[in-house]
């Protein structure tokens, strides 16, 4: 029976504990692949807690992919993959204080239909009673007191350096603030040196494009951010699309392409909000790594003549990490990474404001010197001002605050979205996954109307409502839609589903 100590836990809650435990167990190989584990009241009883605390660690690990759930038998240590077993023995003898702590996209657009694609985002503001695709932030939701105050002590006391041109990746106190904040919240170990600003993601992966090379082949997941693929197309460069299962990008797939650089949102894919586990992020790693481990002639890294770093490389795309519903954050891919093949990104559109275009790369340190080298010239696109605000905002605490603000403000709406969607006229019409992380979820509506027909009159009805490429799934994004407008926006969607004549509802609004 597994036995742990609950003495000296410290700010951990009994389940983050119990949870920490049967990971680090899994990952130093003490429990083996295809283990049973003991049943939740066993355990309970065994360790002198309640159920539900087994329940709530053995539900994170499912997530994460440490263990499965056999029907009627109950949960197995799954498979989590060779090379990540080979990172945390690695981990294990490196000294404790350059250990990473162990466990942090831009909102892409929705991939709509033709009908969709040319109502663009140039609608008049107002126009929608609810739009269901829109990333917007409502006008309530941003710190405008904090951030205006945080903006006068810069004017006062910071016009020196206001006045000064920051470095290509930015200025070094944002990009500090940014590097104490993954270790913090996503157990990511980096330099500020490696943190690169910039004015949204679609600038980094063009600094991307340029860094890595024209001659590479990028892979992209199919479905996935159209954004990124329209990048690749006007760049020019060789792209690929690679399928996505009910684990997120298929590795046995990009094999196949013959691809050097690999897309991916890893801790919560757009658009199906598939989580994936550990095995596959490990199987992952092991493609970039069969070409990073390669070693010149005297026995370092590889290099082009040009002096590049060779190997493949991933982009993890962590768009809206901070947006998880259910559960603990899940470790990020780059924390995982024992080879400096995976650049992560992140950006400040989700979690403040759509207009605030501050996104950010983590390039691993092989990276760095290339990057200077080539790319030092270009100057930073986000404004001094800007910087030196955020990372006040960053460091004296108020991030985290409005983060879990927001977290519960929109876990209250998604919750009452999905009971009002469950429990009233939609009820067993109404299929819906995706939910557990992110802003938006999916939902396929069983009526004798086609879903594009429900989407033509819920436009009708001032209900914005998008389409995937499928032409079944709607994606519903509701971060700007007030809570106010919700109730209503439901009733309007049951009944133009359920209505059969062909007409639009009269509702009143």
């Amino acid at each position: 029976m597994l036995t742990y100590s609950f003495d000296h836990i410290g700010k951990e809650t009994l389940y983050e504990h119990l949870y920490n435990e049967i990971r680090q167990d899994i990952e130093n190989g003490s429990l083996k692949a295809g283990e049973k584990l003991p049943s939740k009241r066993a355990l309970a009883e065994h360790l002198s807690i309640s159920t539900v605390t087994v329940e709530n660690a053995y539900a994170q690990l499912a997530t994460e992919g440490y263990i499965r759930s056999v029907p009627r038998s109950g949960f197995y240590v799954a498979d989590i993959g060779s090379l990540f077993m080979q990172q945390k023995k690695k981990e294990l003898e490196t000294k404790p204080e350059t250990r990473p702590k162990a466990s942090w996209r831009i909102q892409p657009e929705a991939q709509p239909t033709a009908q969709a694609e040319r109502r663009n985002e140039t609608q008049e503001s107002g126009r929608y009673f609810a739009d269901f695709s829109s990333n917007q932030t409502e006008p309530g939701s941003f710190p405008f007191s904090v951030w205006a105050k945080l903006s006068r002590n810069i004017l006062s006391t910071r016009q020196a350096e206001l006045m000064t041109n920051p470095p290509a990746g930015g200025v070094m106190e944002l990009r500090s603030a940014i590097a104490r904040h993954l270790s913090a919240f996503r157990g990511l170990n980096v330099q500020p040196e490696q943190v690169i600003i910039g004015a949204g993601t679609e600038y980094l992966y063009g600094l991307l494009i340029l860094l890595l090379g024209f001659d590479k082949t990028y892979a992209f997941e199919n479905p996935g951010y159209r954004k990124f693929e329209k990048i690749l197309k006007e760049y020019g460069v060789h792209s690929v699309a690679v399928a996505v299962d009910e684990q997120g990008l298929s590795v046995d797939e990009l094999e196949k392409t013959g691809a050097d650089v690999a897309h991916a949102t890893v801790s919560h894919h757009f658009p199906t909000g598939i989580t994936m586990p550990i095995a596959r992020r490990s199987k992952l790693l092991s493609w970039a790594a069969e070409k990073t481990q390669e070693t010149g002639p005297a026995g370092g890294d590889a290099h082009t003549e040009a002096g590049m770093p060779l190997g493949r490389y991933i982009i993890e795309d962590d768009y809206d990490s901070e947006f998880r519903m259910t559960g603990r954050p899940l470790p990020a891919l780059a924390g995982m990474d024992p080879y400096g093949c995976v650049i992560y990104m992140n950006t400040f559109t989700k979690s403040l404001s759509s207009t605030v275009r501050v996104s950010y790369m983590i390039l691993p340190e092989k990276l760095l010197d290339e990057f200077q080298r080539r790319l030092g010239f270009y100057s930073c696109t986000v404004s001094t001002f800007e910087q030196y605000t955020l990372s006040e905002f960053i460091e004296q605490g108020y991030f985290e605050k409005h983060i879990n603000r927001m977290r519960m403000k929109n876990r209250k709406k998604r919750d009452r979205m999905l009971k009002l969607i469950e429990e009233g006229p939609l009820g067993k019409k109404a299929e819906i996954s995706g939910e557990d992380a992110g802003l938006n979820f999916l939902l396929r509506i069983k009526s004798k109307k086609s879903p594009g027909q429900i989407q033509t009159q819920l436009e009708e009805q001032g209900i914005r409502l998008p389409l995937l490429e499928d032409g079944r799934t709607f994606l519903v994004n509701y971060s700007s839609v007030p809570m106010e407008r919700i109730e209503t926006a439901i009733r309007i969607m049951a009944q133009t589903a359920n209505q059969d004549d062909g007409r639009s509802p009269e509702i009143s609004r």
